[in-house]
């Protein structure tokens, strides 16, 4: 295996009292498609921050790509993320464009002001991805005007121009109407498809078993479960993963007396 693209090593992170994350420890390689699962509130989108640093995480070690960070308690806030941001993209539950913008206007805004893309060539880009998300004929259109579905997929238009190596997925189909969310899990599964290392955090577990090439389950702040997909929700090991696959009625084998 070619050296993991991102490597988090003993992370803790607390905020006051809640230690939310406790010694978390886990690498991505690249091209890899990495889902993580577990109940609400078990540390799953504080990870993901984490590994942008949205979040800082209290102590222990971060690598995206060639950019490392040790942290402690004393450890200053980094300065200078712009460039290592560029590396990931981020689609969030609740979309997050500007509503002001078109939606062509929001893809090219990345670009133009972080990269300092030409007009003409953000434009020429911006097009090109509401295409590969199947929105060629909304590029005009305003975020009030998208139903949830499309504005994802905006979302993830707008990820892509970044041109990042990794792409972090928070939940992104939670905020849909059912029926709006296979329009989005097509489109990661395509990116998935086509080789792009990502992160994502989610409740679709079929969707989780079609594309991971690892799934690990965590709980309680820590990762208690970590292998394919087959293995972690086809046939778990540990009885908390099965407890909580159990609520999906997803048939998972009973887990191994420990």
């Amino acid at each position: 295996m070619s050296e993991a693209m991102i490597e988090l090593r003993d992370i803790h992170k607390k905020y006051g009292a809640l230690h939310a994350l406790k010694g978390v420890s886990l690498t991505v390689a690249p091209g890899e498609v990495r889902v993580l699962i577990g109940p609400s509130g078990c540390g799953k989108s504080t990870m993901l921050r984490c590994m942008n640093l949205l979040e800082q995480p209290t102590s222990g070690t971060l690598r995206v790509g060639t950019s490392s960070f040790s942290f402690t308690e004393k450890t200053p806030v980094p300065k200078h993320l712009g460039p290592f941001r560029a590396q990931l993209g981020m689609v969030f539950q609740q979309f997050d464009l500007f509503p002001h913008l078109t939606a062509l206007e929001n893809v090219m805004a990345g670009p133009r002001i972080v990269k300092k893309t030409p007009q003409r060539e953000a434009a020429e880009l911006a097009h090109a991805l509401l295409a590969k998300v199947g929105l060629t004929e909304k590029t005009d259109a305003y975020p009030r005007n998208l139903s949830g579905g499309q504005a994802q997929r905006v979302a993830i238009a707008r990820a892509l121009s970044m041109e990042p190596a990794v792409i972090l997925f928070d939940e992104a189909t939670s905020a849909l109407d059912p029926e709006l969310v296979e329009e989005v899990l097509g489109v990661m599964r395509q990116l998935a498809h086509e080789g792009k290392t990502m992160v994502i955090v989610t409740h679709e577990m079929r969707f989780a078993r079609d594309v991971a090439h690892r799934v690990s389950f965590m709980d309680e702040g820590k990762v208690l479960e970590d292998g394919s997909a087959d293995e972690v929700i086809g046939n778990p090991s540990n009885p908390r993963t099965s407890a909580f696959l159990r609520r999906f009625h997803f048939g998972a084998a009973p887990a191994a007396v420990q």
